[in-house]
């Protein structure tokens, strides 16, 4: 640990920054005795470190910035609500900007609701449950799709919770997908994962399936399995640029909620 005093604040109150734990540092007020602000960063599957700062005063963020900034490499991430102005300005003081929008949908699993009722595969198209999926068959769709998606709109479009892991491993948990297949091969995906919420993770159909009704179809399935477990909603997150994701939720009858920022930093 290290400790290192400074004055910030409207009261002008000495402030001690002291670095906790890895990737963590705090901001004591030495007058009033408590801690006023934190920071936190951690590594993602993807490889990314991604940082958040919680403080109570915009200088006391400069403060925890300047000083996690100083310790940690370039590149550093960062996720904030797009109406927090406030808190996107002091990222940008400390020298992020604004690498992608993701929009954030709640979707309810009522059939009736976003008329997914009668959306069932084309002639030929089976839905294998989550569960049940052949793991070999699955990473050789997630390996094609994103050869697809990268040679189009790219990979980047993809929500963020989707990028390839360091180890290589772009699926995870295989028992999250369930998958749209024919007799010998499977044409697309969705992966429905529950941390705190249940969150459609990523939807996706190979090029030569789409327009089929296949991407409606998973959905239609994805949003009755959480239905039937008493799960009235669901999140989704669509990267701005992707257009066809966009649709398919536009096409339910939802719109967007919210929208997040993510904010990188190149340089140390």
């Amino acid at each position: 640990m290290n400790a290192q005093p400074f004055t910030s604040g409207l009261n002008e109150n000495p402030v001690t920054i002291t670095r906790v734990a890895d990737g963590q540092w705090h901001a004591l007020d030495d007058t009033l005795g408590r801690v006023v602000g934190r920071t936190h960063a951690e590594r993602r599957p993807d490889g990314r470190m991604f940082v958040s700062i919680d403080a109570w005063q915009d200088a006391t963020f400069d403060l925890l910035a300047a000083a996690m900034l100083a310790e940690l490499p370039a590149p550093l991430f960062t996720v904030v609500d797009e109406d927090d102005a406030d808190l996107t300005a002091c990222w940008q003081r400390a020298g992020f900007t604004v690498r992608r929008r993701e929009w954030e949908y709640l979707v309810p699993t009522d059939p009736a609701v976003t008329g997914l009722g009668g959306a069932l595969p084309p002639p030929g198209v089976t839905i294998v449950p989550a569960g049940a999926v052949d793991e070999s068959l699955l990473r050789a769709l997630d390996r094609a799709i994103r050869d697809e998606v990268e040679a189009t709109l790219g990979w980047l479009s993809m929500p963020a919770e989707v990028l390839a892991r360091p180890d290589g491993d772009t699926v995870g948990d295989v028992s999250t997908y369930a998958v749209a297949a024919t007799a010998d091969r499977y044409l697309g995906l969705i992966r429905v994962e529950t941390v705190n919420q249940p969150r459609i993770g990523l939807v996706a159909v190979l090029a030569g399936a789409q327009r089929r009704g296949i991407a409606r179809a998973l959905l239609a399935h994805a949003l009755g399995v959480l239905r039937h477990s008493e799960v009235t909603q669901v999140w989704a997150e669509v990267q701005e640029s992707n257009q066809p994701a966009s649709a398919l939720f536009d096409g339910l009858g939802v719109r967007p909620v919210s929208s997040n920022l993510e904010l990188v930093r190149w340089r140390g």
